[in-house]
This record gives C-alpha cells, structure tokens and sequence, in this order.
C-alpha cells in the first residue's frame, strides 16, 4: 500500500510563520510511514495530485480539480474566511482550522492597546513633541481598569485567554457568543448573542473578536455602537468585515466612543489620507496581534496531532463550519 502524501506549503517572510527544518525533521520521525513533500505556493496546484493531505496557510477552490485524492486540507490559522469550506466540503474534503496557541499573543496585544488607552499612553506620545506638560489632560482621560467590565464579542478560546488576562487586572468580564456554555467557574458572566446590545451597554471595554461570516457581516454597525456604554473603548482584533467603518467614525465623532484600538481595517492598508488613520482617538495595528515567535511551533504541534487522528481514523479537531446566516447569530 502507498504511503499517505502530505504536502506543505507555510511560506513567510516572517520566520515564526514558516516551516523550518527542524519542523519537516520532527515531523518525518514522528511519521514514519508517511511521505511529506512541501512546495512553494506557487507549484502547490502542480504538487496537488497525489497528495492525501494539505498543510498551508492558503488553498484556491481551484485546486481541488487536481487533487483527486485529497482528503484534507489543515490551516494554522485560527480563521477559515480565506479558505474554500463549501467547496471542499462538496467534493468530500475536510478542512480545519486551528486553535489553542492564538489566544495568547493575541490577549497581550490586546490589553497593550487597553493600556495604552487606560494610562494615556498613546495620549503622552502624541503630545509630547509640542506640550510642555499634560498631566491634566490625562487625570481627564485615564480610567481604572480594576472594577471595569469587559465585554468580548465572539468570545471562544482566544476570548477565554482574553478574560484570564483582564481578570489579572481586576476587570469583570462579559462573554457574547451563539451557544454561551454552562456555568463552569471560569469567570466570564455568559449572554446570548441576542442580548449582545445589553452586553456592551455596560462594558468599558468592547472587544471584537468575530470570524468573518455572513451572519457577523457588519454586525457592529450603527445601532450596535450607539446601544454602547457612553466614553466606552472599542477594539477589534476579529475581522474588518464585522465592523461598519462609518458607524465606527460617526460614535468616535460624536465623543460616544473614548476611542478605537484597530488590529483589522479595510482596505488594508488604509490609504494615507484615510480618517480612521487621520483619527486621534484611534490607534492602528498592521494585523500583528498573533505575533508570536512560538506560533508555528504550536501550530505544527497542532498539526502533528491531528495528522495521528487522521491516520489511526479518530475525528479530526478544528472541523471548520459551515457559515450561518445572519438571523442564525441571534438565535443559534
């Protein structure tokens, strides 16, 4: 019987982002009856044909007409906006995503930017170059994040290392999700998705943490951002998708919001000229909250445990899921 094929493709100019050969040694002896091939992203469609799995950050639905015998395609990545669920799923073709290991880089990037607001970091440097002193200005604008509530929107495992970390600071912590879990001590105060306008009109703090799927589909738009706690602060570390741009400047204009911290913009990059980047109550990030010099570490870890359920025919973690309509957010 041939051996299965596992082909990869983990290109970055970025060295936490890329298979190393420490990564292809560790994993060809830990799978020895498995051949492991990688391509670079250009020859993946040319290298698709005997292949049975796919490891990578990217797959075209195109190429599935060249890999007959392909029976799964896995991603690091945490979010499957970018990758053909539908069309593998028709032709019989799981597909994960990852998890577990973004949760981290991701919730200290996340309480830096809080901080920044919180402390009048971002404020202080701002202002430095032509101010004599500013103290003022800032016992107006600092708040206390001990006693302050967080509410995270899209709350699942990175949302969980999120709240651990809010909690460290004293902060309660609202979690919004479809499916809220049974009460388990974890700390985080549970509302369905339908009380999501109630959620963040007590928060101090609204963090967007939404996958980009029809039903989160500019979900923060107008009625959303006015239904949030007057001088509260908004971040989203999600995806550009979920956030209405406009609604956004409209309640950073009218001094509703305190401010905006944004790891997700669209387009990307903003253009120069752009108010979000003009704004001096927004702070941008170049989409680099999940930097993290362990990621591919973890993710081929991931990866490597998945690949044993595969091959000894266990169910595979991290099957991606089907996109829900917009009236299923509410009630699913």
């Amino acid at each position: 019987m041939n051996r299965p094929v596992v082909l990869i493709s983990l290109e970055s100019p970025h060295a936490f982002w890329r298979l190393s050969a420490d990564h292809e040694r560790c994993l060809r002896a830990s799978f020895a009856d498995v051949e492991f091939r990688t391509a670079t992203e250009a020859n993946v469609p040319h290298q698709l044909a005997d292949a049975h799995v796919y490891f990578g950050w990217r797959f075209e639905p195109s190429w599935l007409v060249g890999a007959p015998l392909l029976k799964w395609i896995a991603s690091p990545a945490a979010g499957t906006d970018h990758l053909p669920v539908a069309e593998a799923r028709s032709v019989g073709v799981e597909l994960t995503r990852s998890y577990g290991f973004h949760g981290r880089p991701m919730a200290e990037h996340a309480m830096g930017l809080i901080l920044g607001f919180s402390r009048g970091l971002f404020m202080s440097q701002r202002v430095q170059r032509n101010r004599t002193w500013w103290k003022d200005d800032l016992a107006e604008e600092f708040f206390d994040l001990a006693g302050a509530t967080m509410t995270i929107v899209g709350c699942g495992s990175i949302g969980g290392h999120l709240a651990r970390a809010a909690r460290a600071f004293g902060m309660d912590v609202i979690g919004v999700r479809r499916a809220p879990p049974a009460p388990s001590g974890d700390g985080i105060t549970w509302m369905h998705a339908s009380a999501v306008h109630e959620a963040v009109a007590v928060a101090d703090v609204v963090v967007d943490l939404l996958p980009a799927t029809p039903a989160t589909y500019l979900f923060f738009d107008h009625g959303l951002f006015t239904a949030c706690k007057p001088r509260s602060l908004f971040l989203n570390l999600g995806r550009a998708a979920t956030v209405d741009q406009s609604a956004l400047l409209s309640a950073l204009n009218a001094g509703h919001l305190r401010g905006a911290a944004l790891d997700v913009f669209d387009p990307r990059p903003l253009p120069a000229g752009h108010p979000l980047r003009l704004h001096p109550r927004v702070v941008l990030t170049p989409k680099s909250s999940t930097l993290c010099h362990t990621y591919m570490d973890r993710a081929v870890a991931f990866f490597a445990d998945n690949l044993h359920r595969y091959l000894t025919g266990q169910p595979l973690n991290g099957l991606a899921e089907q996109p829900a309509a917009r009236s299923h957010l509410a009630g699913g």
